[in-house]
């Protein structure tokens, strides 16, 4: 995972954007393997571990009614945090990370269940995960998929942004 935090940042720098993290069942994993690749000051502006459903609502701006109605593991939730941090800290992009590691599930979703979502420049993505394994291996892997998210949607902007440049070509 490193490598892939560090080809995210290598990324952002080249186009001269940041990044801003939410968290809550990764609980700050994403934001420990951006800061563990050199010069990530660059480019990572900081992160947000809103594990406490409320905080969703107050630090990041999650509609209540929604987190009330749905609970925190939905695909909405996570693109409202990743909106939200982007919002609140500043950053061209925010990603986010939601859902049960277990040992139990939560809000009706079973253990493995994960939201990740992306907000950018040209909008939002989310996908949904169902993850297997231990507590450990859910956050590691949901950690790495928004991530790879994150790194496509990079890739995506930068391609487009090639073609622009190129007359359309």
């Amino acid at each position: 995972m490193a490598q892939l935090a560090g080809n995210v940042l290598a990324l952002l720098a080249h186009s001269d954007q940041t990044l801003a993290v939410a968290e809550s069942l990764t609980g700050g994993l994403v934001a420990a393997e951006l800061t563990a690749v050199p010069g990530a000051s660059k480019s990572f502006r900081g992160s947000v571990t809103a594990y406490a459903t409320e905080l969703k609502h107050r630090l990041l701006g999650v509609d209540a009614e929604l987190l009330a109605a749905e609970g925190a593991v939905n695909a909405q939730v996570a693109a409202e945090m990743a909106a939200g941090v982007r919002r609140a800290l500043g950053a061209s992009w925010g990603i986010a990370t939601t859902g049960v590691a277990g040992p139990d599930p939560q809000d009706g979703q079973p253990v493995g269940t994960v939201f990740v979502a992306v907000a950018g420049p040209e909008g939002r993505k989310t996908a949904r995960l169902r993850l297997n394994g231990s507590r450990t291996e859910i956050r590691r892997e949901s950690a790495r998929t928004v991530l790879e998210l994150l790194s496509s949607e990079l890739r995506e902007n930068r391609r487009g942004q090639d073609t622009e440049q190129n007359g359309g070509i």
